[in-house]
């Protein structure tokens, strides 16, 4: 396999039909665990069984067994051993909780299976260096990073790449949390992990928290939530500035939030500000083009994003009536399936979610100690 890097449960559609080239045979690969990341993963196969495919579900509980494959028509095994007999997938993915997850990880790389874990792949430094210490070199571990692959994000760093706004210096990320942040930070920045400088501070404020993974609550009343603000100084000009308020993944009052400051200009959300010529600074605009709309009959769906005129992103599984959390979770498995046929790189290797998870342990640890945090170079760095 090719290990260079590069820096609930909805109905189905009726009919299901994506533009573009279709692969030969669809990406493979068996969900350990029946949690909601596992129901992403088996949403996915079931909407677009021309691209994906899942072999197997490891569920433990026969009972959830049953839902699934009453839900989704594939196959459930209570032992890991029955999973995996059963027919031999691309990948196989860890979607279980922190406490298992290594041991998990460990028994299926001695097994030379390849691994794509749930975020993140061990639950504190110390389980990690033992980790990277026991397969790390095997080289056959991705990790399920898929922020900077949703369309909008995508689109902001497809622009960034062709150095629209010069080079990128700092990234503001108010949306996600904590590994998942520095990970959109390094992509933006094209940072290798490496050592990092990190300040907190937290702030309680009143907030109305209308809705939670379990649905809206129908509260009226301001109740405390925190904000942590962060600085993280990755070196050589390079800065992120981490935002998050509790529940900002699903508070509407909280929508997220990215900026990305370049030498010759900035990102702001879908605003792009660049120079035009050495005296005319311009003012452009990130657009969404979606179907369904007026006398569109195609059903609503994301079709691709334009900047100033032309694609900036393409959503490739276009006719799947997919939201950009899927989109991007989409991209990452097409990306694994490739990389384990050797036909791509490694999307988001062990190596990096270690280190991004890392770094979001140590804004966690500023902000309780009120002192600056460095991360120096552990073991994968170097990877």
């Amino acid at each position: 396999m090719t290990t260079d890097t590069p820096g609930g449960l909805g109905a189905a559609p009726a009919a299901v039909r994506t533009k573009g080239l279709e692969p030969g045979r669809p990406t493979t690969y068996a969900i350990l665990g029946n949690g909601w990341r596992a129901g992403v993963f088996l949403r996915l196969a079931r909407d677009l069984p021309q691209r994906f495919r899942v072999t197997g579900v490891l569920a433990r509980r026969p009972e959830a067994g049953a839902d699934i494959e009453r839900d989704f028509a594939v196959p459930t095994f209570r032992t890991l051993d029955e999973t995996l007999a059963a027919e031999r997938p691309d990948f196989v993915i860890v979607s279980v909780p922190w406490g298992v997850t290594p041991e998990l990880i460990r028994t299926l790389v001695d097994r030379r299976i390849p691994v794509l874990t749930e975020t993140p792949p061990a639950p504190d430094l110390d389980a990690m260096r033992s980790l990277w210490a026991d397969i790390g070199s095997a080289g056959l571990v991705q990790v399920a990073e898929q922020y900077a692959l949703m369309p909008l994000h995508a689109a902001r760093l497809n622009l960034v790449r062709e150095g629209v706004i010069g080079t990128p210096t700092s990234v503001h990320v108010s949306s996600t949390h904590l590994y998942h942040a520095v990970a959109m930070m390094r992509s933006f920045l094209d940072v290798a992990p490496g050592p990092v400088t990190v300040t907190s501070r937290t702030f309680g404020a009143p907030l109305i928290d209308p809705i939670t993974p379990d649905g809206w609550t129908g509260a009226t009343d301001e109740k405390e939530a925190t904000t942590i603000l962060s600085t993280l100084d990755f070196g050589q000009g390079r800065s992120g500035l981490y935002d998050f308020t509790d529940n900002q993944w699903w508070n509407p009052l909280r929508p997220d939030h990215l900026r990305i400051r370049g030498s010759k200009g900035e990102i702001d959300d879908e605003t792009v500000v660049r120079m035009a010529d050495p005296v005319t600074p311009v003012v452009s605009r990130i657009e969404r083009v979606v179907s369904g709309h007026g006398m569109n009959y195609e059903g609503a769906d994301l079709q691709h994003l334009t900047f100033e005129g032309r694609v900036a992103f393409r959503n490739e599984f276009e006719g799947g009536r997919l939201m950009d959390d899927d989109i991007g979770v989409a991209v990452l498995l097409d990306r694994v399936g490739a990389w384990t046929r050797d036909e791509g790189p490694a999307p988001y290797p062990l190596a990096e979610g270690l280190h991004d998870h890392h770094v979001g342990l140590a804004l966690n640890e500023a902000a309780a100690s009120g002192e600056a945090v460095t991360i120096s170079e552990e073991p994968w760095a170097s990877a």
